[in-house]
């Protein structure tokens, strides 16, 4: 059977021997709107349990709208324009909108992607920032939650009138769904705060997982941390395979993202009837791919189609390495999965451990193989003994001594993919 995987701006053919059973899932297919500015329009004049953006912004001077980085496909280019239409509308003026980048921990966005983010126009016509959660004194301290989390946000974002956030909805391999909160913290907070919230006691919790919302402890603390940065105004999208835009979801940030995170789950789950031996996944191409950090969402999001002891198959071009410093320092470093996580469980949070500790996760319960041809193999330490220089043997390893009919899932969209396995009957 052979695969398009999307790899890097292209694509790359994946493709297994006959004699295994196998097959290609992707997300249950979405239908996009017929027109999608006519439907942010709707979104923004008719939102879920709030008054309209223009009666919102009416009386207000100054407004901050928050905003996904380069690692994230939002469509702001088409979802942006009529929210300023309507700031503009209520009597806010352009020099008193800031649009906020979103980077979390991540890097700053290039004078490039902020226009490919926004739009060349907007960027430059309206104030377009990075934020910096490192630059600690750019942060106003609003207090703890009640689990204990120092909640440090952007003050550029907090001195505004009128606070807006504005992402796209799909699953999250700790949140369980982005979106919503998930633009005010950790996208605007400082890493004081980032790292109690990616802290063992969250994201080693069961519930911190791709799909899951109900009983999830990081979701309910992101939310406290949002209603105390006063969160406004949310506008979230779905997306189709194709990304355009499938639904919008406008107006109060709790229950706009809960109509969202149901329609995503209505729409996009694809269920299959049994675990795989093998999946071979990928991080669903640019921008996602850019960096191996960012890649080991695919492994996560996969570990819910194989069986226990299965394994996975991660095809990434990772043009841009593994990621921050940090974060390849600790992967240089890995020695066994299982000893890894007992080694920092009680360690203080040092930055991007998470995504370490995820993907230890993942290799605790998977063999775990990489097909990452911008990662030199000597970077990965000792998961380089099962990285390969080409894709032909990467899944020749992968699939070495597996009987014929083996069940092998190919998942060409990686992380974007919302699917999950069941058990068959009589197991």
């Amino acid at each position: 059977m052979k695969s398009l995987f999307f790899f890097g701006k292209g694509t790359l053919a994946v493709e297994v021997p006959d004699r295994f059973d196998a097959h290609e899932v992707r997300s249950r297919k979405t239908v996009a709107v017929d027109d999608e500015t006519s439907a942010v329009n709707q979104a923004l004049d008719t939102p879920i349990a709030c008054a309209s953006l223009l009666d919102l912004a009416r009386g207000k001077k100054t407004a901050a709208i928050s905003v996904c980085d380069i690692t994230r496909p939002a469509p702001n280019r088409i979802t942006l324009p009529p929210i300023l239409d309507r700031l503009h509308a209520a009597g806010i003026t352009r020099e008193n909108i800031r649009i906020l980048i979103a980077t979390g921990l991540h890097r700053a966005a290039t004078p490039e992607e902020i226009e490919r983010i926004v739009g060349s126009e907007i960027a430059a016509k309206y104030a377009v920032l990075n934020h910096d959660a490192r630059a600690f004194q750019q942060h106003r301290y609003l207090g703890e939650t009640r689990r204990g989390t120092p909640v440090y946000v952007d003050e550029r974002f907090l001195s505004a009138d009128l606070h807006i956030t504005l992402g796209f909805i799909e699953q999250h391999l700790m949140l369980g769904f982005s979106g919503g909160r998930k633009l005010i913290v950790p996208g605007l907070a400082a890493q004081e705060t980032i790292k109690v919230i990616h802290a063992p006691k969250f994201i080693r919790e069961p519930l911190s997982t791709e799909g899951s919302i109900e009983g999830n402890p990081l979701h309910e603390e992101l939310l406290e941390c949002a209603r105390m940065a006063r969160h406004d105004f949310m506008v979230d999208v779905a997306l189709t395979q194709a990304r355009k835009i499938a639904g919008v979801f406008a107006g109060d940030p709790v229950q706009a993202h809960a109509a969202g995170v149901e329609f995503v789950r209505s729409a996009c789950l694809e269920v299959i009837d049994e675990p795989a031996d093998v999946v071979v996944t990928s991080a669903a191409g640019f921008p996602l791919d850019l960096t191996f950090y960012q890649a080991v969402k695919g492994i996560t999001a996969a570990t819910h189609l194989a069986k226990p002891g299965g394994r996975i198959l991660l095809v990434s071009e990772c043009s841009e390495g593994v990621g921050s410093a940090e974060f390849a320092g600790m992967i240089r470093t890995m020695g066994g999965f299982a000893a890894y996580l007992d080694e920092v469980r009680d360690l203080p949070v040092d930055v991007d451990r998470w995504q370490a500790e995820k993907l230890a996760l993942a290799g605790a319960q998977h063999g775990l193989y990489f097909y990452v041809p911008g990662v030199p193999r000597e970077a990965l330490g000792q998961l380089g003994t099962k990285a390969f220089g080409t894709l032909d043997a990467a899944l020749e390893a992968v699939l070495y001594g597996l009987p014929p009919g083996a069940h092998i899932v190919l998942v060409p969209e990686g992380p974007y993919t919302f699917a999950r396995a069941v058990a068959p009957a009589n197991a």
